[in-house]
């Protein structure tokens, strides 16, 4: 019986390590899906975004009288990239918005969410960003009209951890919040301190976004049955999340990331809309 057992054992330890996800697979999945950094920062022409240039620098990003964002060039390349950062300075400008140089990254690098990824999950980003082809494609820099913080916060010294995938709604949170950012695009902002309203309106909808489509506004993603997402389907969720298309068959609004979202494998999925299912209902304002 022992034998049979310490059998059992080992191959359940072969299994779980077949397959277990080394950091930059990890990486891959993560900004090829739910982090999509290739949402902003790879360009984009008239057919979508430009593969062949992933991650050399997207287009801009405006919110009138506020700021035009050009996102930067993330890949390796020696001297328009980050191909000369260090994987720490590339740590701290992820998560806490600061550059080698001591300059502050502005918005709409979602720092405030970014500041809760976990160590494992940043190495991964950090070590797959590290593979991808440099590209030489200097970015013009950003123009803000508000002042940038000194800090987005204290530096993060301690360790971060993501929640067990075993407790579905708590990793849920952390798909829609440090990795997704869901919350963020989707919850409204105070335009007079600049400062999404997460304690009264999370979720809520209503945050604007400037760009060639058009102004899109965010959905309401609370559990409220009329202005949210209270009657749709685990289904329906998933559609929209993943190709774009409404509970009603209705064509959904860049700048959603359906394209990278599509690649969310089922767990993350399923954790990410039990998630949704718990935000309290709030009516859009």
């Amino acid at each position: 019986m022992r034998i049979i057992v310490a059998m059992a054992a080992t191959a359940a330890g072969l299994a779980s390590t077949a397959f277990a996800q080394s950091p930059v697979e990890r990486g891959r999945y993560l900004v090829e899906s739910i982090v999509a950094c290739g949402n902003c920062h790879t360009p984009q022409g008239p057919n979508g975004p430009i593969m062949n240039r992933a991650l050399s620098g997207g287009p801009p990003i405006e919110e009138p009288n506020v700021f035009t964002a050009m996102p930067s060039n993330i890949t390796p390349h020696p001297e328009t990239g980050i191909g000369k950062w260090t994987d720490q300075q590339l740590k701290v400008a992820i998560r806490e918005g600061k550059r080698p140089d001591g300059s502050i990254i502005g918005p709409p690098m979602p720092f405030e969410q970014y500041a809760k990824l976990a160590d494992a999950d940043l190495d991964a980003i950090v070590a797959y960003l590290r593979t991808v082809p440099a590209i030489d494609n200097k970015v013009a820099a950003s123009t803000y009209k508000v002042p940038l913080p000194p800090a987005y916060g204290p530096p993060i010294t301690q360790p971060v951890t993501a929640p067990p995938k075993t407790d579905k709604v708590a990793y849920g949170a952390y798909l829609a919040g440090p990795l997704g950012h869901c919350i963020e695009c989707h919850t409204p902002m105070d335009q007079a301190t600049h400062r999404f309203k997460y304690d009264t309106l999370l979720g809520a909808g209503g945050f604007q976004f400037h760009g060639p489509w058009g102004i899109s506004v965010s959905r309401n993603i609370t559990s409220h049955p009329e202005d949210g997402i209270g009657k749709w389907t685990d289904a329906e969720i998933e559609r929209a999340i993943r190709t774009g298309v409404g509970k009603e068959g209705r064509k959904l609004m860049p700048p959603m990331a359906y394209g990278y979202y599509a690649k969310i494998n089922a767990e993350d999925m399923s954790a990410l809309i039990a998630y949704l299912r718990t935000i309290p209902a709030k009516k859009t304002q």
